[in-house]
């Protein structure tokens, strides 16, 4: 069994998008912050101490590795990673990527999800803050 220290990774999400909060809400019961936490690309301050940029943020959510923080997946790449670093995940995202033509497909698919989040799955009227937020190690600091 891999031990990983706690918060090792940070995820940039769209907070207005309702797909988006409704993702990082099951990842947030699925994790219960012992991997992730989690800034809202609306909170530009934040953001911009990781060099984030608005428009970085248009091409999808962003995973930073907390450890090494130049090393980082944005996109599909990043729900891809996200998915190996969780509890059997590496098997089901070996799988996905080996199969024929489901990467280049989950990555059209992604494109545009994210291009067309908004219309089809509606935008919040205000932007969701995790329970996870960044900082919140050993369930300091959390709102939960």
């Amino acid at each position: 069994m891999r031990l990983t220290p706690l918060m090792q990774y940070h995820v940039i999400y769209d907070g207005n998008c309702n797909l988006c909060v409704t993702l990082v809400q099951l990842l947030e019961n699925l994790d219960q912050g012992q991997q992730f936490d989690y800034i809202p690309m609306q909170n530009e301050a934040t953001c911009e101490t990781f060099g984030i940029t608005p428009q970085d943020c248009e091409m999808g959510m962003i995973l930073i590795d907390g450890a090494s923080p130049e090393r980082r997946w944005q996109g599909s790449e990043a729900a891809e990673e996200i998915g190996r670093l969780l509890p059997m995940g590496e098997v089901f995202v070996s799988a996905y990527r080996a199969m024929p033509g489901m990467k280049w497909l989950g990555d059209r698919t992604y494109q545009q999800v994210r291009d067309h989040r908004y219309s089809w799955f509606g935008k919040g009227s205000s932007t969701y803050n995790s329970a996870y937020p960044l900082g919140c190690q050993d369930n300091q600091n959390c709102q939960t």
